[in-house]
């Protein structure tokens, strides 16, 4: 049955690769045999990520591009096919979050929460999705957060971001299911992230994430490996506009 699971001549785009459950990702795919390309901000960590992938034998490229930015976006849309070709992967997984308040909320916060966490993902499935219904092939997958169906305090925009990310994903899957293109979501409960730590260096704080896990622990990246190379392979053909939750049963309570 592995060979459901591959991922030879394929070209997956991962977005927020350079890092945390990106680079982990693209890690996974290219294990798999995929050709990558990882996109972020950063041309360093780009390099070094890229670096790390084809130290273990995978084919890999890096775009740098800021996805607050139609324009920059809109770019990376038209640039990511040049490395290895049309891409039949799209992981639209860049994301941020800002912590505030509702009555403290900024409208130029607001707007890049959005910017990068919904409308890029939108604007990228826009632009490549085409391209995958001519071929009667594609996978697109979307990194949304167990918080785009529950939530906490001070998460306003990222909640309202994530669980926008579950709307497009039903109604795209409705569009592209007769071109054998799906579109799913993976739903990360809590992971160890640079993202994470950055947000939760408080033990205190982090406890409580932890405390509401049922399997005790935050997840380590490697451990959606499975779940995206179901939704990005053969093994996956007959699921579309899911959303997989990976959350050691947080959402379960």
């Amino acid at each position: 049955m592995n060979h459901l699971f591959r991922l030879d001549g394929k070209t997956a785009l991962v977005t927020g690769g350079s890092k945390g459950l990106g680079l982990a990702m693209a890690a996974g795919l290219a294990g798999a045999g995929a050709r990558v390309v990882v996109s972020a901000r950063d041309p360093g960590e780009l390099q070094a990520a890229v670096a790390s992938l084809q130290s273990r034998g995978g084919a890999a490229a890096w775009i740098s591009a800021d996805l607050s930015q139609r324009s920059e976006v809109e770019r990376l849309a038209r640039e990511c096919t040049e490395p290895f070709g049309d891409v039949d992967i799209l992981v639209n997984n860049a994301g941020i979050n800002i912590v505030q308040p509702i009555e403290a909320v900024r409208d130029d916060d607001w707007d890049r929460v959005l910017a990068v966490n919904l409308h890029a993902p939108m604007i990228l499935t826009r632009a490549l999705a085409p391209a995958m219904r001519r071929r009667r092939w594609g996978r697109i997958i979307m990194i949304s957060s167990i918080f785009g169906l529950v939530s906490r305090a001070e998460r306003n925009a990222y909640s309202a971001s994530k669980s926008g990310i579950l709307g497009l994903v039903r109604a795209s899957s409705l569009e592209l299911a007769p071109f054998g293109v799906t579109v799913n979501a993976i739903l990360p409960g809590p992971f160890e992230t640079p993202m994470t730590a950055e947000l939760h260096p408080d033990p205190e704080r982090r406890r409580w994430f932890t405390d509401r896990v049922p399997m005790g622990r935050w997840g380590r990246p490697e451990e959606l490996d499975g779940p995206l190379l179901l939704l990005a392979s053969d093994a996956g053909n007959y699921i579309t506009g899911a959303s997989l939750v990976v959350d050691g049963g947080w959402t379960a309570q």
